[in-house]
């Protein structure tokens, strides 16, 4: 059974949320433990090829699949044969495996993995070391890993935290700093800056710039902002929308941000497997305003393939504001 987001994770003001938070602090602490003692016990495996990880310090919700989609195009572009390498979460095959989005499914391999797969080769596999042996046996002349930061199995080249730089209405992406369960922190804060080469600010495309204050918090690791922007305009008409992500909201807000004619929008929680009853009762209620269903990318590739037909993905992409300053990370990172 997944669990929806608490939306009190991302507040600062310790009002809201005020029994869980205290009732699941001992646990935090024990989570924060344990990936300590993770971190600093496990000998990382090189593979021989540099090593991008896409990470984050929370649990979901900062965008890190459209970056590391932007960065394999941006290595791509560089004449650099990068392939995706990720855990598959979600997926039933273990691996190590690469994704066929022609054969797979979310159900195998996961939805992440099936985007990756869009752009470059990208594998799945809960044993990373395997997987990244089996890609460079492949070809690869360097992997993107995709949410890594708290992994410890492989030698990382170069060290992303993807923050989301959304911060209106008491939002912040840390809330008070409180590790799992009673915060959305996967570590301190500190913790895993301390791991981290480079952060990068995503902003969403109706926010004109990062918070000073948010910035401040990144001291002198360089930080490099990108948006999430709209790959087209939302489907016309009036429109309901859905989506399983951490932060669903969020997504509500962009198509209401792009001009869409929402009538009405259902949260799910992160990485929802859609059920038949869940469809239906969404085309019912569709049906109510004459309206259409949208959803995001990452949740249509999770529909069974006959509802992918009624149901409209909206693709956005991550576009860095600076791009040469991208550029030269990666240059850095992998020759060139």
């Amino acid at each position: 059974m997944k669990i929806s987001t608490p939306r009190w994770w991302y507040r600062r003001d310790r009002k809201y949320g005020v029994l869980p938070r205290l009732l699941l602090r001992p646990v935090s602490w024990i989570w924060a433990a344990a990936t300590a003692r993770r971190m600093a016990r496990t000998v990382p495996h090189d593979p021989g090829v540099p090593i991008i990880s896409i990470g984050n310090l929370t649990v979901g919700g900062s965008g890190k699949t459209p970056i590391a989609l932007a960065i394999l195009e941006r290595l791509k572009a560089r004449g650099v044969a990068a392939h995706a390498l990720s855990r598959g979460y979600g997926g039933r095959l273990e691996g190590p495996v690469r994704v066929d989005p022609g054969a797979h499914t979310a159900e195998d391999v996961g939805d992440e993995p099936l985007m990756l797969a869009q752009v470059a080769p990208a594998w799945i596999a809960r044993d990373r070391a395997a997987g990244a042996d089996a890609a460079v046996a492949s070809g690869a002349e360097a992997l993107v890993l995709d949410d890594a930061h708290q992994n410890p199995t492989l030698t990382k080249t170069l060290s992303l935290i993807i923050v989301d730089g959304e911060t209106r209405d008491d939002e912040w992406p840390f809330g008070d700093g409180a590790v799992f369960p009673s915060g959305p922190m996967r570590e301190p804060l500190a913790t895993g800056l301390a791991r981290a080469d480079a952060v990068v600010v995503l902003m969403p495309a109706d926010l004109p710039t990062p918070d000073p204050e948010l910035l401040a918090l990144f001291g002198a690791l360089p930080v490099l902002i990108a948006r999430l922007e709209p790959a087209g305009p939302p489907p016309p008409g009036p429109l309901i929308g859905f989506a399983g992500i951490a932060k669903p909201w969020k997504v509500e807000r962009s198509l209401k941000a792009a001009g869409c004619d929402l009538v009405d929008f259902a949260p799910f929680a992160d990485h929802a497997a859609y059920a038949e009853g869940e469809l239906r009762a969404l085309a019912e209620r569709a049906a109510v305003f004459d309206a259409g269903l949208v959803t995001t990318e990452k949740d249509w590739v999770r529909l069974p393939p006959d509802w992918r037909a009624r149901v409209t993905a909206w693709p956005v992409r991550a576009r860095f504001e600076d791009e040469a300053a991208l550029d030269a990370l990666l240059a850095r990172t992998c020759g060139g």
